[in-house]
């Protein structure tokens, strides 16, 4: 049930509502399916410390998604706080047809070829990863950005949890240090989703892959490949439709490695002990 208190504030955004239907999933508050006169929302409701970011990022990535045949839902509606609410358009589900990796993948590619805002790599304001807080600003060599913003933080945190093995210590600073040699100085710039696993699209009407939940920034368009590799789900013609409209410099498998690290010390700060192994793998591959 939502709260009168909001209630009253959605409905000075979208006018009266006429049913509020609550939706699974989700780990950050409560979700709904509102109706009104105008049509159907979709709301999260929730503490809130979360979702000013969610939406900059989804105004950031739905601007950017024009033209691609990629879907960004709109944001209608956002409070932050202990009545904090989340008010974005409604995606009629569809399903995900047999052309619906390749147009996904397609997509992508022309999605990260758009010139994004800002200098250099990062974000007008700091954002999430999952519940993490994710630092940005901006830096003007990509190296320096993964290294201070990405994998240092997660270090810091995992050794405030008590997650972090004493005998990682000198591989991490080794590959801290290769940092520069491991990754493209300047890469073309990309807005990148941020999160990209495969919970995170959803299949519209008429098989549009729509991103949802972003942790987006600007970055190496790589990145978000990596991502969509960790856990798997996208099937093969999404990687050829992808390299067929914008093909991946050489060197690819290795760097995919080094990104997916920063994600499974997320994991690793998030849920636990599971991900250690193979924070150690790759630390082992790198920090030699």
């Amino acid at each position: 049930m939502i709260p009168t208190r909001l209630r009253e504030k959605l409905e000075r955004t979208i006018g009266p509502l006429e049913r509020a239907a609550p939706l699974g999933g989700g780990s950050i508050g409560q979700s709904y399916r509102v109706e009104t006169a105008r049509g159907a929302f979709f709301l999260k409701v929730g503490p809130g410390e979360t979702f000013g970011a969610e939406a900059a990022g989804l105004a950031a990535l739905r601007d950017a998604a024009e033209g691609t045949g990629l879907g960004v839902p709109r944001v209608h509606g956002v409070r932050e706080g202990a009545d904090g609410f989340l008010l974005l358009e409604w995606i009629e589900p569809g399903r995900a047809d047999r052309r619906y990796f390749a147009r996904f993948g397609e997509g992508l590619a022309r999605l990260h070829r758009k010139e994004p805002a800002g200098e250099g790599f990062g974000f007008a304001a700091d954002n999430f990863i999952g519940s993490t807080p994710q630092l940005n600003g901006w830096l003007p060599e990509w190296p320096a950005f993964f290294r201070e913003r990405r994998l240092e933080p997660q270090i810091e945190l995992a050794r405030r949890k008590g997650r972090w093995r004493s005998g990682w210590d000198r591989r991490a600073e080794r590959l801290l240090a290769r940092l520069e040699e491991l990754l493209p100085r300047r890469p073309e710039r990309s807005l990148l989703h941020g999160d990209l696993w495969s919970g995170n699209h959803v299949p519209g009407e008429g098989g549009v892959p729509w991103l949802v939940d972003p942790a987006a920034y600007v970055g190496h368009r790589e990145a978000d490949l990596a991502m969509t590799e960790l856990f798997g789900g996208f099937e093969p013609s999404f990687y050829e439709a992808y390299r067929a409209t914008w093909p991946l410099d050489p060197g690819y498998p290795e760097r995919r490695e080094v990104y997916n690290l920063y994600h499974l010390l997320n994991h690793l700060n998030l849920f636990g002990e599971g991900y250690a192994p193979s924070v150690e793998r790759i630390l082992r591959r790198f920090g030699a």
